[in-house]
């Protein structure tokens, strides 16, 4: 990617053609299957989504190239047994975590805006040497009128056990000066938004009968970490601090009058 932007950048005639990355994706083989690809069906894929994606507008922005979107390359596959390890977004009619991260973008509009993060990692250092140090802990905000929302990931190559991310979320130059708004913070993580997690509880079982498969469904969902709260602010700024789980990702929605 890098090279491409840089060589439609070195065409001036060419240089703001809307790009479309047609295939942003961790590897070549949707339909391969074993334990090497059983990252797909969990949190270390969905986290990488969420990672992955936001880099690709940092690159177009070194070079000044139009990136107008990109797409994930996901397929369906037919009379297969659920979480079978391909390269997918449902499997078997049941929602992935990967699903519940686009759904996250999905909630995000308006304009991109410039973030900080002490434990976020750039593009550079990731295509140098990946991300098997310190984890990536960064995020990708957006402001629409009276709406902002802000995507946080806890994103590390190694998919093992870790210690939590103590998130300190600072926002500042809000539109609101002072008051109060509301917060809301949908989460991806092992307990929430993961239907592969909650079969996992259940034993694995195959098949499925009518009552599992009704509530992996459910599972599958994107869901609310905890009930929507109201915040206060002041001086333009809101405060928001929360632990997030290795591999897990977060979106905060506020809103205000």
């Amino acid at each position: 990617m890098n090279d491409a932007f840089a060589l439609i950048a070195s065409f001036p005639e060419f240089k703001r053609t809307p790009i479309v990355i047609g295939e942003s994706d961790p590897e070549g083989c949707a339909a391969c299957k074993g334990s090497q690809d059983g990252y797909r069906n969990g949190t270390m894929y969905s986290s990488y989504t969420a990672a992955s994606f936001p880099r690709e507008f940092e690159i177009a922005e070194r070079y000044g190239v139009n990136l107008e979107g990109a797409l994930t390359w996901a397929f369906e596959f037919e009379d297969q047994p659920p979480f079978a390890g391909f390269r997918q977004l449902a499997s078997d009619g049941l929602d992935l975590p990967v699903l519940n991260v686009f759904r996250m973008f999905a909630k995000m509009s308006g304009r991109r805006l410039a973030i900080e993060s002490s434990a976020g990692l750039n593009a550079d250092q990731i295509r140098a040497r990946g991300v098997r140090g310190n984890p990536d802990v960064s995020a990708l905000a957006s402001l629409d009128r009276n709406k902002l929302t802000v995507l946080v990931w806890h994103y590390h190559d190694v998919d093992v056990p870790g210690p939590d991310a103590n998130v300190d979320l600072a926002l500042d130059n809000l539109p609101i000066a002072t008051g109060n708004a509301k917060v809301t913070q949908y989460r991806v993580d092992a307990d929430h938004s993961n239907s592969y997690a909650a079969w996992l509880k259940m034993g694995s079982p195959l098949p499925l009968s009518d009552e599992e498969y009704s509530e992996l469904e459910k599972a599958g969902q994107l869901v609310a970490l905890e009930p929507q709260k109201s915040v206060p602010v002041e001086d333009g700024k809101v405060d928001l601090m929360f632990p997030l789980p290795r591999q897990a990702v977060s979106l905060l929605v506020l809103t205000w009058m």
